[in-house]
């Protein structure tokens, strides 16, 4: 088999990037070791900046997003008494959609056949060949027979565990990490939301946040430290938790249910440079992982994914090369400024075991002037927004 783009992996990174090759008239394949319905059963956050939507919008595949997304202009920072509200509209003219990257996924997957773009599912022992040539291939297993696609270009959208990021050598690689010591326990529950905006708090007790797929089905965090164990924590536990955690006027609109979804998440930052090594780019999260306090992670696979589709696109339609050789560097400027919001963010936010009484204070005083600061508040705007490309 032959392509002129092998992409390993079809969440929404790779399928987006798919697509825009694919209107550009590149031919594509993308092989993904999952099936279908698993990678749709990956239940991941939502919250979309204007880079990511435009994407969509420009490849006509808006219609659900337009129907279902919730458009929000604002949401709030809670430091146990108050609600802060940041105007993201007011500040910065722009504004967020929540619509569930489970979502972005289905829609990208449903358009792919009539769009010829390809892709392979369940392929097993997917590897990576002469990536330091003109002519790399992958190698895969399909239907218990071996496989192999050569191509021109291979791009990693394969997540932080994919083959991709690992055939890059260690001797040219740089690793950049740093782990947080709590996690986030969260509950989904069809529910309606206790705000129709997003809520960040926090408490003396740790952080929460108030979130939602729509108006009637809501997702819930709170900090737990690393070794908490899911079975400790009831659903009427959790949702007591969270009414102190968001506070007297958030928590009182709380309504609970039954969980259709509880889990543990650990928290890290993570950046892998370079990006691009021969003729393998990577994209998403198979390059960064941003902690989810600052709502970055897919919308940083779209803008790898704009970046990475405007130079193979001038590659392959104009033979031109500029922008691939920039592409490392264009995307890790964009991807260390959101992660420098994200640590910030979860700096504010979260407390720590090692946090002295003086940190704490430090954390309220920097709420408060938020609170009274025009200036700070267009700071956070811009950055949760999401900062141009």
């Amino acid at each position: 088999m032959k392509t002129e783009v092998a992409i390993v992996g079809a969440g929404p990174a790779g399928l987006l990037l798919g697509h825009l090759l694919r209107a550009e008239g590149v031919v594509v394949t993308i092989v993904e070791r999952a099936s279908p319905d698993y990678v749709l059963g990956r239940i991941r956050a939502g919250v979309l900046e204007r880079t990511t939507t435009d994407l969509l919008r420009r490849l006509g595949i808006d219609a659900r997003l337009d129907a279902e997304g919730l458009c929000h202009e604002g949401f709030a920072l809670a430091d146990g008494e108050r609600l802060i509200r940041i105007d993201i509209a007011g500040l910065t003219g722009g504004a967020v959609t929540v619509y569930g990257q489970t979502e972005v996924t289905r829609d990208l997957m449903a358009a792919a056949p009539e769009r010829g773009l390809e892709i392979v599912y369940e392929a097993g022992d997917v590897a990576l060949h002469d990536i330091d040539t003109d002519a790399p291939y992958l190698t895969f297993e399909q239907d218990g027979a071996p496989s192999r696609l050569e191509a021109r270009f291979i791009v990693g959208c394969d997540g932080f565990h994919g083959p991709s990021r690992k055939a890059i050598p260690a001797s040219v690689a740089k690793v950049y990490e740093k782990v947080y010591p709590f996690g986030w326990l969260g509950i989904l529950a069809d529910v309606p939301p206790c705000d129709h905006e997003l809520i960040y708090a926090n408490h003396d007790r740790g952080f929460a946040l108030a979130s939602m797929r729509s108006p009637t089905r809501s997702r819930y965090y709170i900090q737990v430290p690393l070794d908490e164990r899911l079975e400790d924590w009831s659903d009427d536990r959790l949702w007591d938790e969270l009414a102190v955690r968001l506070g007297p006027e958030a928590g009182s609109r709380i309504t609970r249910g039954p969980a259709l979804e509880k889990s543990i998440a650990p928290l890290r930052s993570y950046v892998f440079e370079p990006m691009r090594h021969g003729s393998l780019f990577l994209a998403g999260d198979s390059a960064h992982i941003v902690p989810p306090t600052g709502a970055k992670g897919l919308n940083l696979a779209a803008s790898d994914v704009a970046y990475l589709s405007q130079a193979l696109s001038a590659f392959f339609r104009h033979n031109e090369g500029t922008l691939i050789e920039g592409y490392s560097q264009r995307a890790l400027a964009r991807i260390w400024k959101a992660e420098r919001f994200s640590w910030q963010l979860t700096s504010l936010m979260h407390r720590f075991p090692d946090q002295s009484g003086f940190d704490r204070r430090m954390q309220m005083a920097e709420l408060d002037y938020i609170a009274g600061s025009r200036a700070a508040q267009t700071a956070i705007a811009e950055n949760y927004v999401g900062l141009p490309l």
